[in-house]
């Protein structure tokens, strides 16, 4: 590990994880034992919670091809060591959310797989990355069900934040489905 080259990105964007059925299996307790190790650091490092999420759907069946994905976020890791969430005292306490999705993502179940993060001010306070549990005919439905996903989030923090003295009328979502957002603000 002491000679890796470090990447820039936790995960290659073009290449999208599968069960690569036609592989070779390794050895399960290692992997497992990785995949532990990347959900204990995603409590303060969100930017390898989806990579790390999506390794973690194939612990039952693990491939080189899987194995190779893990070692390539330890070998991210290695070359962000000074990054990670910083909290300032003097800034503000906007309560901000921010979603998005992306349709058929899993190219096993083509579900898809909705994503946020919620800010008071500039602290990142909660993020989330998660497979949507039902496959979606349209983009439509896929952009929808995250920014609902993001509404309810928001407005629980809300009611929460509420018991302790702050009270926030109008809290910014923002989002890229112009449809997603039509569909929402549709009464009917």
């Amino acid at each position: 590990m002491e000679t890796c080259d470090p990447f820039g990105t936790p995960m290659e964007i073009k290449d999208k994880l599968d069960l690569d059925q036609n592989r070779s299996l390794v050895n399960a307790t290692k992997y497992h034992s990785m995949i532990g190790a990347l959900m204990y650091l995603t409590s303060g490092r969100p930017d390898i919670i989806h990579a790390t999420c999506l390794c973690a759907r194939y612990q039952a069946k693990t491939t080189k091809k899987h194995l190779k994905e893990v070692k390539r976020i330890f070998r991210y890791l290695r070359g962000t060591v000074n990054i990670g969430l910083w909290y300032t005292r003097d800034s503000g306490f906007e309560l901000t959310g921010f979603s998005d999705a992306d349709y058929a993502g899993c190219k096993d179940t083509f579900k898809s797989t909705s994503g946020g993060a919620k800010f008071l001010g500039e602290k990142l306070v909660s993020w989330s990355s998660k497979k949507q549990d039902c496959t979606a005919l349209s983009t439509a439905k896929v952009e929808y069900v995250s920014l609902s996903a993001c509404c309810v989030e928001v407005l629980w923090m809300r009611t929460q934040l509420t018991y302790y003295g702050f009270h926030f009328n109008k809290i910014p979502i923002y989002y890229d489905s112009k449809l997603a957002i039509a569909i929402s603000c549709n009464p009917v």
